[in-house]
């Protein structure tokens, strides 16, 4: 017998503030959630699971209409045909209080009671499954010792939407500890929350399958569930099967030594090509990080839109379909000797180094950097780079750049 175990779908997720730079590839990334959704249904009826284990946040919140809902649905009355039953847990972001719509659906779909926990009994199988739904999004107490306790001579699973002791960015929701888990003596614990795959135990199973699509650039690498083997009533294999139908990857580009455009973009099709070897035919979402020592640095940091056209065709070159999500230029110049005395430039960059430990000159743009912080979501601090304490000697480093750049090149 093989049961499937996925969890964070979140089906239909917004772009988070991608919308502005997809441009004409928003409805791809919108529609990547539904895809591997899609994926996800094609291996169960490929591999006859018995069942279907959803851990928590299928939905991303309420939805703006029906067409979400009725997706879910249509997959899930391919299931039934195919005698699967699914057995759904909703987490804080599909929580019982957040979701005021309603959709009916097909009777192979269980959804977990949120008031107490409640279990499933497959005695054809030899399977019990036991589990809570979230009736508010932030459940902070610990859920564990209000399970069920095992059904003697029955596989008992546990299906349970946590942060476990807290894993940072994620939120410290129905929090318990593994030792609280193995205590409930269950076989295998079906987690959900967290969206990196993790094993934590082996005895007994104690997994996190990760969400089922990547949805940013800090959601990155290969995405998908975990099937589950089971044999004379014992778990003998939980296998992570890749199901992202968009590959979010971070490609960092060594620069040393770059003295041209063209050495530019080998380096960076090259990078790209190598990405592209785990990513296999899916489309891939690419964070470029440039580095190094290079005499190209001032023209990177000046001159974003030709940096930008020239990471396309190095894209391009580097064959299937890449989209650079951005392009984060971390360069710097070669080390050079001291310019001429009377050198315009060499005052310039004795000024800007001068302006870097002056805490007084400073203090004005570290107040407009705290509003500005104060003001925006956390995500769009981090577009930004905002989200550190070295935001502002970055900004130097990236103001110093351009106006070297543009003053040797005689713009004035």
């Amino acid at each position: 017998m093989r049961f499937l175990h996925a969890a964070d779908i979140h089906l239909d997720s917004p772009l988070l503030g991608l919308a502005a730079r997809a441009g004409d590839r928003a409805e791809m990334l919108v529609g990547a959630t539904r895809r591997a959704l899609v994926r996800l249904v094609d291996l169960a009826v490929e591999e006859q699971v018995a069942f279907l284990i959803i851990a928590g946040d299928l939905y991303d919140g309420d939805w703006r209409d029906f067409m979400t809902g009725l997706f879910f649905a249509e997959q899930m009355a391919r299931l039934e045909k195919a005698g699967i039953p699914v057995y759904l847990l909703r987490g804080n972001h599909d929580a019982e209080s957040t979701m005021t719509r309603r959709l009916s659906l097909p009777p192979n779909v269980h959804v977990f009671d949120h008031r107490k926990p409640q279990s499933f009994r497959l005695d054809d199988l030899g399977v019990a499954l036991h589990g809570r739904s979230f009736h508010t999004r932030d459940v902070t107490d610990n859920l564990v010792p209000s399970y069920p306790a095992p059904v003697a001579g029955l596989l008992n699973i546990g299906v349970l939407h946590t942060a476990l002791e807290g894993k940072p960015p994620h939120a410290r929701y129905a929090p318990c500890s593994p030792a609280d888990l193995k205590a409930k003596g269950y076989d295998y614990w079906a987690l959900g929350h967290v969206h990196e795959r993790a094993v934590i135990d082996r005895a007994p199973w104690i997994i996190f399958p990760g969400n089922l699509q990547g949805r940013h650039a800090n959601e990155t690498g290969p995405k998908g569930a975990t099937l589950v083997t089971v044999a004379a009533g014992r778990i003998t294999d939980a296998a992570h099967v890749v199901l992202d139908d968009v590959r979010w990857v971070r490609v960092a580009v060594a620069l040393d030594g770059a003295e041209g455009e063209r050495d530019l973009a080998d380096r960076i099709a090259t990078a790209l090509a190598d990405a592209r070897t785990d990513a296999g035919d899916r489309t891939l979402a690419a964070r470029l990080t440039l580095t190094g020592a290079t005499a190209l640095h001032r023209r990177l940091k000046a001159d974003p839109v030709w940096l930008s056209a020239e990471a396309e065709q190095a894209a391009a070159r580097a064959g299937g379909d890449i989209w650079i999500e951005r392009i984060v230029t971390d360069t710097r110049d070669p080390a050079r000797g001291p310019a001429p005395t009377g050198d315009a430039l060499a005052e310039l960059t004795a000024v800007l180094a001068a302006l870097k430990n002056d805490e007084q000159a400073l203090s004005p743009l570290l107040d407009d950097i705290a509003q500005l912080k104060a003001r925006l979501p956390e995500r769009a601090l981090a577009d930004l780079g905002l989200e550190d304490d070295g935001a502002l000697a970055a900004l130097l480093e990236d103001a110093e750049a351009l106006l070297l750049d543009r003053l040797s090149a005689g713009e004035g």
